[in-house]
């Protein structure tokens, strides 16, 4: 399987997690969108050298994880490459930022090796954070919690054809590289001679793909205003599932967990 099809399974993939009839798949999508915007926002807002709020934060994700049965692991294995480029924003730090905090032993640990820390891992939770909601929530569902807070329904479309459209960019894609790879069986890659056309065609190719997919949304009644998504209303199971979202929320971000333990143990 190649990259290109296995990046179109991936989307396929999350798209059936989706659709399970799990707990957290049951909850309305208004709380799972408000509770992940929330989260990122505390995330955020942590200072960069507060370590332990930001390791407290991935106890949030842990639960989550194991009310929804959503796989942390699985996330990270799909996109190694972001938390790589996390990784290499992150180095820095510790040459531009030396100041030394205390020794472990003969080795000095300085701000700059804690602020590298808290930035990988506000980034990987920041991703895991909304990898679960794409994972237990469709993009029609989405829509509708955006519908709900008012976020003007210009942008809505634009994000659910953004995400359809995706696969559709990729078909095009594995279409010209097939095509490519016919015509040059022997050659690793592609010549950087060929580099402008197959922009250029990939680029038209999915204009008009993604035109023709558009007026066929249209004659089936697709508009702004319709996500063909049944109307919800916020039942009990979702109103509880809000309310221990947020006091687990304020938990892990306004009480030192770890420090408490520690204090038990020491």
């Amino acid at each position: 399987m190649s990259k290109i099809e296995e990046a179109i399974y991936a989307i396929h993939h999350m798209d059936n997690q989706a659709s399970d009839q799990y707990f957290l798949h049951k909850i309305h999508p208004l709380v799972k969108v408000f509770l992940t915007i929330s989260y990122i926002i505390l995330l955020t807002s942590i200072n960069r050298y507060n370590l332990i709020t930001t390791i407290s934060m991935g106890l949030y994700l842990i639960i989550v994880a194991i009310v929804g049965n959503v796989s942390i692991m699985y996330c990270m294995k799909k996109f190694p490459y972001i938390f790589l480029l996390l990784l290499v924003i992150g180095i820095a730090n510790p040459i531009l930022d030396r100041n030394i905090l205390f020794y472990a032993g003969v080795f000095p640990i300085t701000t700059g090796m804690i602020s590298m820390i808290t930035l990988i891992l506000k980034g990987a939770f920041g991703l895991i954070n909304s990898y679960f909601l794409i994972s237990t929530t469709s993009i029609e569902e989405i829509c509708f919690a955006l519908k709900k807070i008012h976020i003007p329904n210009m942008i809505i479309t634009i994000i659910m054809l953004i995400y359809r459209y995706i696969i559709v960019f990729l078909k095009e894609v594995e279409r010209i590289w097939t095509a490519y790879s016919l015509r040059a069986p022997n050659q690793r890659g592609v010549s950087i001679k060929a580099w402008g056309s197959m922009i250029g065609s990939l680029m038209l190719r999915s204009i008009d793909k993604a035109q023709v997919v558009y007026e066929s949304m249209e004659m089936r009644g697709f508009s702004p205003d319709t996500y063909f998504v049944k109307e919800q209303t916020l039942d009990k199971k979702s109103i509880v599932c809000l309310i221990m979202g947020i006091l687990l929320l304020f938990v892990v971000y306004r009480i030192p967990i770890f420090e408490m333990v520690g204090n038990i143990f020491i």
